[in-house]
């Protein structure tokens, strides 16, 4: 790490103290809050956090093999529909080997089951909620009517059941679910309630990329462990030390020599990354948040802020059986937290599959209607966030846009050392440039997440072209600044 961005590491740091300090730390407590739905007291994890300096060491890397997330079951199928019972329960999951963590989940897995779906056919998951606070589940990326969106108010309260619908009128994609209850979705996040969401489609079917066993659900993630073994949250981000892959420590993953498409979400609640193989090695991405890029982008880095999403192949045949490459962290690469993930290369295998030079064909862009501006703000001393000088107000609508408009959306991160992005619900759209600078190939298909490092300025081309109409929202996807106020509403009208 350079001396600036250890510098800069401190303010973050200071920047926590100074949430803590403040009063705003959501601690364990905050569970019970009752603007979530749940009656105070009520919290399975009432017991207060345990002093950051007392965390428990960084596990050993790669002593644990990588799972992959279990594959949701549908409990009914007919002709257009599959219907899922996934219920929010606490349980406890083995993170460290031989110590039982509480955690909060998607169905009693950590991370939740992955939900396989398909365009155009509708999804219907029915979600019990089995813990003790309210809960709002978002398909984060999907094309769908306000009611199934998940909104930060719209809750299940405790013991309550409701059915989300998805139809899926979208491109094959990487999409994730998580909770997205006001006050309590960076919590929620942090303990457990995400999961994938795959979409496939017929344009995918036909491209001859790698599939079956050799397609791959990566979740990367940070967390900060107490000496129990319990789960330490606040908002410092100095204090989630420890990096989880599919919900287990730094681990391996035994490989073929052959391609791989490994889907990467960052799922951590604030920490970027920048992925990279321990030797240089190039790899190919294929996809960005919202589906294939129209052409394959040979690169060595890899990008992500929380919540992005990529699609990326390597081909393991140019290691030899029995060698090892490691997926490393270039962005705040602390000794403890550089290593991500080891490939291990165990055996020989075929490989039908290739990468084509062509991969999807985006949709046209529409000249834009107007430009709109906005700031994304935030006070370390009292820990509010805001978007364009005001802190979310469910009761206020933000921004009015009409249906089937075209937009240039210029976001600015005023903020000289803290690092943002920029989510908006429903749509997908184009990065134009970002600081006057053209996007990557990696970052020029459809997206619905844009890093915005700080001070600098993003430009999007949005447009409101799906057909549903009302309350939607975007917002900071750093999770925990959500958290604090940055969000707002946006009204889409007809």
């Amino acid at each position: 790490m350079t001396t600036s961005r250890r510098e800069l590491l401190k303010l973050m740091t200071a920047a926590g103290a100074a949430l803590t300090a403040s009063g705003l730390l959501i601690s364990r407590t905050s569970l019970s809050d009752t603007r979530a739905g749940g009656p105070a007291g009520a919290s399975p994890f009432a017991a207060q956090p345990v002093a950051a300096q007392a965390l428990a060491p960084i596990v050993t890397p790669f002593r644990t093999a990588m799972p992959i997330p279990p594959v949701a079951r549908p409990v009914s199928v007919t002709s257009t529909t599959d219907t899922y019972s996934i219920p929010v329960t606490q349980t406890t999951a083995e993170i460290i080997p031989g110590v039982r963590t509480p955690v909060l989940t998607y169905g009693g897995s950590f991370p939740g089951p992955t939900i396989k779906a398909r365009s155009g056919r509708r999804v219907v998951v029915k979600q019990p909620n089995r813990i003790t606070t309210g809960t709002s589940m978002h398909l984060h990326g999907a094309v769908v009517d306000p009611a199934n969106d998940g909104g930060p108010m719209d809750l299940i309260t405790p013991g309550g059941q409701r059915t989300y619908t998805y139809p899926n009128p979208q491109v094959a994609a990487t999409l994730w679910y998580h909770d997205h209850a006001h006050h309590m979705e960076a919590e929620h996040v942090y303990r457990g309630m995400s999961g994938f969401y795959l979409i496939s489609d017929d344009n995918e079917d036909a491209l001859p990329l790698p599939r079956g066993t050799y397609d791959v659900p990566i979740v990367v993630r940070d967390i900060g462990l107490n000496p129990d073994g319990t789960l330490f949250f606040d908002h410092n981000f100095d204090t989630r030390p420890q990096i989880l892959v599919n919900g287990k420590p730094q681990p391996y993953f035994q490989v073929a020599a052959r391609k791989y498409r490994l889907r990467i979400l960052n799922g951590s609640n604030q920490r970027p990354f920048e992925f990279r193989l321990s030797d240089g090695g190039e790899f190919t991405q294929i996809a960005s948040d919202r589906g294939l890029l129209p052409a394959p982008y040979t690169t060595t880095t890899l990008p992500l802020s929380p919540a992005e999403r990529a699609d990326i192949v390597v081909d393991f045949s140019r290691y030899p059986v029995g060698s090892s490459v490691v997926l490393e962290n270039a962005y705040f690469p602390e000794p403890s937290n550089k290593e991500i993930l080891r490939f291990d290369v165990v055996r020989s295998a075929y490989d039908p599959s290739s990468v084509p030079a062509r991969l999807a064909t985006l949709p046209p862009t529409a000249a834009p209607t107007q430009t709109r501006n906005y700031t994304l703000d935030f006070d370390v001393q009292t820990g509010a966030g805001s978007i364009s000088g005001k802190t979310w107000d469910e009761q206020r609508v933000d921004t009015t846009v009409r249906q089937g408009d075209t937009e240039v959306w210029e976001i600015k991160n005023t903020h000289p050392f803290i690092p943002h992005n920029f989510h908006i619900h429903l749509v997908d759209f184009r990065i134009l440039d970002i600081d006057g600078k053209p996007p990557t190939p990696g970052d020029a298909g459809l997206k619905d997440t844009v890093r915005i490092g700080p001070g600098e300025t993003a430009r999007i081309l949005v447009h409101f072209d799906f057909p549903y109409s009302g309350r939607y929202y975007y917002h900071c996807h750093l999770i925990d600044h959500s958290s604090m106020g940055m969000m707002a509403n946006l009204e889409i009208t007809r």
